[in-house]
């Protein structure tokens, strides 16, 4: 079948000033952290709805480790080389059109497309729109690439799965992570009364953000005295020391369970069920007015991101290999340009 192309192309290349190719991590096959590596791939072209950004930083996150090891978004790769990386910050270089809010130059952040395009660790990234909204004044680029992924999780959960408000007790597991150090911000900010478990050396930090209570995992059990909770965001799921599971027995009848990591219960609603107690799980969707809205808190100084470490474009694998050692205090972020 022969396809006219009389209309002549459905889309254009990108600015003639731009490079045809870019610098960017990689993976050609399923792998441990050095499976990523450094490669020169063709800059993106974006279509439709999609912006051309200039990516300064990229965000570390589980589902990147996940996707990277095959698990995870793996599935819905299209191919080899790969590019990981679910958030970002950066410049605009194209918009969809010339009266579009977001044009060239200004300073942006958000979710990207991957696993079905392209992700953010590499020099360029085509952005859907739906998932982009203006950078915080008050952060620098690596600050606000900790921010999209975990941040919109946070927000899911806690506001919009357990609806946090005034008089309500909300337990966060693994409150210091980078979902974590969120939600205990996002409940805190609402009212209610936050409970969150972490190590010694994070209790401090976590009431400093907010939490009325911090449980040092490593001295308690958090069970141990705990009850009548009304929602628990659980962060770390039931395939680590039955984190979830454990979580049952401290919910009151009715109370509300949210499960964050993928594929880390496969009994839950039974489970849930069982305990006399609600249950979902709960993926982040991307939504460009959510993000305003959290930056608009940050901006106001009501929310904070804690960037952790930092680590240039090719040592991205170092990166992975630290976020799966565990123990991060808020974000990875991995630096790919200057600003």
């Amino acid at each position: 079948m022969t396809i006219s192309t009389d209309a002549g192309p459905t889309t254009t290349r990108k600015d003639p000033d731009l490079p045809d190719r870019m610098r960017a991590a990689v993976i050609t096959g399923f792998g441990e952290p050095d499976a990523l590596h450094m490669a020169e791939v063709p800059v993106p072209v974006p279509v439709g709805a999609e912006l051309l950004v200039r990516v300064i930083a990229a965000g570390v996150n589980p589902i990147d480790a996940k996707t990277r090891a095959g698990r995870g978004a793996a599935a819905g790769l299209p191919g080899w080389p790969a590019v990981l990386g679910s958030d970002f910050s950066g410049v605009v270089m194209r918009a969809p059109y010339e009266s579009f809010p977001l044009q060239p130059g200004d300073e942006v952040y958000g979710v990207t497309g991957v696993p079905r395009g392209g992700g953010s660790l590499a020099e360029y990234v085509a952005a859907p729109a739906w998932g982009l909204a203006r950078k915080p004044r008050t952060l620098s680029h690596v600050e606000a690439a900790g921010v999209p992924l975990a941040a919109l999780t946070a927000w899911g959960a806690v506001v919009e799965q357990a609806k946090a408000h005034e008089g309500q007790r909300i337990l966060i597991h693994a409150g210091a992570g980078g979902v974590g150090h969120f939600a205990v911000q996002f409940a805190s900010y609402f009212g209610a009364r936050v409970i969150a478990t972490a190590s010694s050396r994070n209790t401090g930090w976590l009431r400093e953000l907010g939490a009325a209570e911090v449980i040092d995992y490593t001295r308690m059990r958090f069970e141990d005295g705990l009850d009548d909770v009304d929602a628990v965001i659980d962060l770390i799921g039931d395939a680590i020391d039955h984190t979830g599971s454990r979580s049952l027995s401290v919910l009151r009848p009715g109370g509300l369970l949210i499960n964050v990591p993928s594929a880390s219960w496969p009994t839950l609603a039974a489970d849930a069920a069982a305990a006399d107690v609600r249950a979902t799980t709960f993926r982040m969707i991307a939504d460009a007015q959510t993000l305003a809205v959290i930056s608009r808190l940050i901006t106001s100084g009501d929310v904070r991101v804690n960037v952790d470490e930092v680590f240039p474009l090719e040592e991205a694998g170092m990166a992975h290999r630290r976020l799966e050692e565990g123990h991060v205090r808020g974000k990875l972020v991995v630096q790919i340009a200057e600003y």
